[in-house]
């Protein structure tokens, strides 16, 4: 929220032209397409390090601790750093950040040496935490307060996108190539060949680090983003009030509840998209419905053409046999694209409707939706959890602008305690895994998300209020 302005201020702006926010909103939204890009693309390079730096199934995980780990140790200090650079600035030194996290793929890819890969993912993450405590509270102040969860939900849209194209992007890159490149390969010595493999991922990061240059010149040379600490609010005048006598973001209630509502929330999302496939496995399902064996056939004939333009001919999945992982993954798919669904549809909800009354209505559809999954069986308890997705779509947008409504001067701060706490994506689903192998099962394990969405609706009922 911007900082309050007087009321002589406020009413010699009102007096001003209307401010068009258009350019500034694009240029948010092509960072957060390049946030969903950059943190999806770790789902396929995983299994590429493991293959290349000869690591066993829990040494390849991480990949996502030491990018995701960037959130929690980084966020605080990106608070600060903001305070000092400001918004413009702070997104020009993320860019850089990244850039340079990602140049140091060159010499990790050369050496094969998985220390140095996870030092590029810290740096890389590193930029990414600054880029988003600037770029989260900027759009949510960047016009009217009203249609804040609605801009929030467009750059949301820009980051599913962004997050569904680069895995393939990346698959075709680091798992791709003709039928007689792979014979070549296979035929070289060990040695030889995982150095050859390693090389494989200079290209994508060595172009992200030129796009990354690129795009940090355009917002310092070319582009004069609006001051946001001089943009005129609805609740401005009514912040001052609110802040007073407070000496720290920690200071108020609303934002510490927000704070678990961000963690919680990211920790279901993931965690209910990574553990889905072993979900599916434990049904125990040797015969699909025929709506799930046209979903999967229809999406493996078009990934079949795409892969065709890039020289690929990937086989067919065979629905015959039942549940298998192929359709497991077919049906994670389903669930991130519910998320980009969500997000698309309410957009105009968000607009026409009270934010919160929709964020009670999707956080206990979500745990009515769980629950019912956990008491179902087969398909239905499968399809019960993609809607999730659906469900999880406006959570973000909502609660983000509802957390730092009223901080005033703290807004940075407030701001990195909630990007802080994107490290729930980290810690929930291992302990979802933890009590799937060591508490009952699975079904036992999915009490932890509706447990979670139970939190949530709590946040939107009461936890939001500003004290």
């Amino acid at each position: 929220m911007a900082t309050p302005v007087t009321t002589a201020s406020a009413a010699s702006t009102a007096a001003a032209p209307a401010r068009s926010y258009a350019g500034p909103m694009v240029l948010m939204t092509s960072l957060f397409f390049l946030f969903g890009a950059v943190t999806n693309f770790n789902d396929v390079l995983m299994p590429y390090l493991k293959d290349v730096c000869q690591l066993t199934d829990f040494q390849s995980t991480a990949v996502q601790f030491a990018f995701f780990g960037a959130y929690f140790l980084m966020s605080l200090p990106a608070g600060f750093v903001l305070k000092k650079l400001g918004y413009q600035r702070g997104i020009v030194a993320g860019l850089l950040v990244m850039a340079a996290g990602a140049l140091l793929f060159v010499p990790a890819a050369n050496s094969r040496t998985f220390g140095l890969f996870l030092t590029a993912l810290g740096v890389l993450g590193a930029g990414i935490t600054l880029l988003q405590v600037a770029a989260n509270p900027y759009v949510s102040v960047l016009g009217p307060a009203r249609g804040a969860a609605a801009r929030v939900s467009v750059v949301g849209v820009a980051n599913n996108f962004g997050g569904a194209l680069s895995p393939l992007v990346g698959g075709l890159v680091l798992f791709g190539g003709s039928v007689a490149l792979k014979a070549k390969l296979a035929a070289l010595p060990l040695a030889e060949r995982l150095g050859r493999e390693a090389q494989l991922v200079k290209g994508p990061y060595l172009g992200l680090a030129a796009f990354l240059v690129l795009l940090a010149g355009v917002f310092f040379f070319a582009v004069q983003l609006p001051d946001i600490e001089s943009i005129p609010e609805e609740e401005a005048l009514e912040a001052r009030p609110v802040a007073a006598g407070r000496t720290s973001a920690l200071d108020f209630p609303h934002l510490v509840l927000g704070i678990g509502a961000i963690f919680v929330y990211v920790g279901v999302e993931v965690g209910l998209g990574s553990l889905l496939i072993r979900y599916g496995e434990s049904q125990g399902i040797a015969q699909l419905s025929g709506f799930t064996q046209s979903l999967v056939r229809g999406l493996n004939t078009a990934t079949g053409w795409a892969g065709a333009l890039f020289g690929q001919a990937p086989a067919a999945i065979d629905t015959s046999i039942g549940f298998t992982k192929a359709v497991g993954a077919v049906l994670v798919s389903s669930y991130w694209f519910g998320s980009l669904v969500g997000r698309v549809v309410g957009i105009p909800l968000l607009l026409r409707f009270p934010n919160r009354a929709l964020l009670v209505a999707v956080c206990a559809a979500g745990a009515a939706l769980v629950v019912a999954s956990i008491l179902s069986s087969g398909e239905t308890a499968l399809w019960l959890v993609v809607l999730c997705g659906l469900m999880n779509a406006i959570m973000w947008p909502v609660i983000f602008p509802l957390a730092i409504t009223g901080l005033g001067p703290f807004t940075k701060q407030g701001s990195s305690y909630l990007i802080m706490a994107i490290v729930g994506g980290a810690l929930i689903p291992p302990l979802m895994g933890f009590i799937a192998t060591h508490g009952g099962g699975l079904r036992v394990a999915f009490a932890v998300p509706a447990l979670c969405y139970l939190y949530l609706l709590f946040y939107a009922l009461s936890g939001y209020r500003v004290r």
